[in-house]
């Protein structure tokens, strides 16, 4: 969909690690820390492309293989800035009803038909409204 409207779409992350899910807290702070070197997107594929094996070694290993500054990886993980924006995007997750991941908003309203012909069916319906 980004390819397809380039200047009409553009894609927001918001971090809610599921407390079932012992390694989403540490993923999503670790993304966060490569976003601080410029790597978030390449950080989360290969977070997602590993999520069946994700614990703190894959994570380490991951940060090595994108050449991120292990040192400011490790300081940046620990940052109370990183913590204090995973902690708001629970909070205002939980404040708009999100129980589990991946769920997603297109201009605040929640996809419920999560194909590529229902995001497509949306966006034209959305982009329609502001042409108007």
């Amino acid at each position: 969909m980004l390819e397809k409207y380039p200047n009409d779409v553009k894609i927001v992350i918001k971090h809610f690690p599921l407390p079932s899910h012992k390694s989403a807290r540490p993923a999503a702070t670790a993304a966060l820390a490569a976003h601080k070197q410029g790597k978030f997107w390449e950080f989360h594929a290969k977070l997602f492309e590993n999520y069946r094996s994700l614990n703190e070694k894959k994570i380490e290993e991951i940060a090595i293989e994108l050449k991120l500054d292990m040192e400011k990886f490790a300081a940046d993980r620990k940052s109370p800035e990183i913590k204090a924006l995973i902690e708001r995007d629970i909070r205002n997750g939980k404040a708009i009803g999100v129980r589990g991941t991946p769920t997603i908003f297109l201009n605040g309203k929640r996809v419920k038909n999560r194909s590529m012909q229902g995001f497509q069916q949306m966006i034209e319906a959305e982009i329609s409204k502001s042409d108007k």
